[in-house]
């Protein structure tokens, strides 16, 4: 009886260890479990990142290889530090850090050690590798720039940190990703899936071949490529002219809301983001407090807006009645404000909406705007329908565009008002600064390109937006294909448009025509200040234009910012002529123009605040 029961006993473990193990061989699998066993060694194969074209077809980003040198701590054993110090161009410091930081992260999984080798290195390398055990190199590509503009809307890639790492657990240490731009708005289109090989060790550690002969290999996928709305031309002209400056430059098709053209000026070339001397080259940008060209001025500067935001109060007085096109104000180069008046360099007269538009008469916007309010019995009541029209077009949100960064501006209501003045305070003359788009109104370049869109097309805009194509299919993205209507009637449209022609007929950019192409725009200086030594002063003005053409059926709208560049038809509005002709064109015919924004830069501007020199305000100096 005991030998049965021992028997049985025997054969009930020897059936309960084969089922267990059967269990966990057939019916217990996972990955994770292949990467915990030391037997085997995980293999990570890399594809390349989709490719990125502009909106003609013109290659912006592609590929190019390097090399990882790759170590996995469990398996290093003794060697020359000084020498493989040596090999690889890295002192004895960063050998033990970069070491000691691989094994926290894993002992049995790979990390990378020095990333992004040369060919030249590599191959200098490769023989020599075999005599360091637990270190090995691994493949990989990089991006390559086939143009060295469009930095700020493309973006960069960088290798993935330990947050990366805890909250997306498909990433693997040293891993790149999508960082900004593009490249970070559409990281799971572009960056494809990796690929792995098991490679099974004996117990001396040597490799005996693919585990399970290779089934549970997988094959990497290469990430798509995609089609931005940029064009690569337009771009390339932008930031040329933005040399030596100091803002932003947004191009819109009016039609669609693809964005034309995005720039920030200063920037910088993206190749040098790219590489071992990508850490050094950022931190020389990023610290650069001057010219800050990892600031991205056209989506991040919110300033205020200036005289273009004069046909927006005109479109909100037109809507709620408060005026017709043809009521006047009169001009006494400028208005009061109480006893104190504010200037206006119109030259003085009886101005309607037309030449109130052209000339950009600041008596004018203030009678309207203090019109707007008497519709209504109380301010509050007036600021809540002034703020509904306005941000209607887009003003004070993100505007949902697909950029992974960006600011809002702001349009202030009666809330914001009464936390200053108290409630009930306050009136139309209090915030009479908003009729010029001075005061509380701040906006982005992109906003105004996106508000001049809307003008241009008569009540209605599109989300601005980058994405075009991927792969060979049309984006279908109801966010960035239906319509969004302000709250202003397409007939109140017309003369507005019809008096920012004038202003290149005969008004504040008269000398900016460019024959052949009708363009409606409008020009703005906005008063500029800063703390200087703790002490509020005021900078040369900042320069502002916004334009549209053709002036029916357009085809571009755009907005241009230069930062203390005097008048608006000055910088801005010579550099908003040329792209509209570089772009309806395809070449310059008014070369004076283009002569003149190639040559001069406001670098003595912008070196003022730290020199002590005096300010110029919009003394002309050409």
């Amino acid at each position: 009886m005991r030998k049965i029961l021992l028997s049985s006993i025997i054969l009930l473990v020897g059936i309960t260890f084969i089922g267990r193990l059967s269990y966990l061989q057939i019916f217990s699998f996972s990955p994770n479990q292949i990467l915990e066993d030391p037997a085997i060694k995980a293999v990570y194969d890399y594809p390349e990142r989709g490719y990125i074209y502009d909106r003609n077809g013109e290659l912006l980003v592609a590929n190019q290889p390097a090399y990882d040198v790759m170590v996995i701590p469990r398996e290093v054993k003794p060697l020359d530090t000084l020498e493989f110090c040596n090999l690889l161009g890295i002192d004895k410091e960063r050998f033990v850090s970069q070491l000691k930081k691989a094994r926290v992260y894993s002992p049995r999984l790979p990390s990378v050690l020095v990333p992004q080798l040369s060919k030249e290195d590599y191959g200098r390398l490769q023989e020599k590798m075999r005599r360091f055990e637990g270190f090995y190199i691994q493949k990989r590509s990089l991006r390559y720039y086939d143009t060295n503009s469009g930095a700020n809307v493309l973006g960069y890639i960088s290798e993935v940190n330990e947050w990366d790492l805890e909250r997306n657990p498909s990433y693997a240490a040293g891993e790149l990703k999508g960082t900004t731009g593009i490249e970070k708005e559409y990281e799971t289109i572009l960056r494809g899936r990796k690929g792995v090989k098991h490679i099974q060790k004996d117990r001396f550690n040597r490799d005996i071949g693919p585990y399970k002969s290779g089934s549970l290999d997988t094959l990497p996928e290469q990430g798509k490529q995609i089609t931005v709305t940029i064009d690569k031309i337009l771009q390339e002209y932008g930031e040329k002219l933005m040399t030596g400056k100091h803002g932003g430059i947004v191009a819109l098709e009016p039609a669609s809301g693809e964005i034309l053209a995005l720039i920030s000026g200063p920037t910088y070339d993206p190749a040098l983001l790219v590489g071992r001397e990508r850490s050094r080259n950022y931190s020389k940008l990023h610290y650069d407090t001057i010219s800050k060209p990892t600031f991205d001025r056209s989506i991040l500067a919110s300033q205020s807006p200036g005289s273009p935001f004069k046909t927006i109060n005109a479109l909100v007085a037109l809507q709620e009645g408060a005026i017709t096109p043809e009521t006047t104000f009169h001009c006494y180069n400028g208005f009061y404000v109480g006893k104190r008046k504010r200037g206006c360099h119109c030259g003085g007269g009886t101005r309607n909406l037309n030449s109130g538009i052209y000339l950009s008469c600041n008596a004018y916007f203030a009678g309207v705007f203090r019109k707007i309010y008497d519709q209504f019995p109380t301010s509050a009541e007036g600021m809540d329908a002034w703020e509904k029209h306005v941000k209607s077009f887009g003003l004070g949100t993100f505007l949902g565009y697909d950029l992974p960064t960006g600011r809002p501006g702001r349009i202030p209501n009666k809330e914001y008002y009464n936390r200053i003045y108290g409630e009930n305070r306050w009136s139309s003359s209090t915030i009479i600064s908003n009729s010029i788009g001075q005061g509380e109104v701040e906006v982005t370049p992109i906003q105004l390109a996106n508000m001049t869109a809307a003008i241009a097309n008569r009540g209605h805009y599109f989300t601005p937006h980058v994405l075009k194509k991927i792969g060979a299919d049309d984006i279908s993205i109801p966010e960035f294909t239906e319509a969004k209507h302000t709250t202003i009637d397409k007939k109140y449209f017309e003369p507005v448009v019809q008096g920012m022609a004038e202003v290149y007929k005969k008004g504040t950019a008269a000398r900016l025509q460019i024959e052949g192409i009708e363009i409606a725009g409008k020009t703005g200086t906005v008063e500029n200040f800063t703390r200087i030594n703790g002490e509020r002063t005021q900078l040369t003005d900042n320069s502002v234009f916004v334009a549209f053409a053709p002036v029916d059926n357009p085809k571009i709208a755009i907005a241009v910012y230069i930062e203390n560049g005097y008048f608006g038809s000055r910088f801005a509005g010579h550099i908003a002529s040329l792209m509209i002709e570089k772009y309806l064109k395809g070449e310059i015919t008014r070369v004076d123009l283009e002569k003149r924004m190639l040559e001069k830069t406001l670098e003595a501007e912008y070196a003022k605040p730290y020199s002590g020199e005096p300010f110029k305000i919009n003394e002309r100096v050409w």
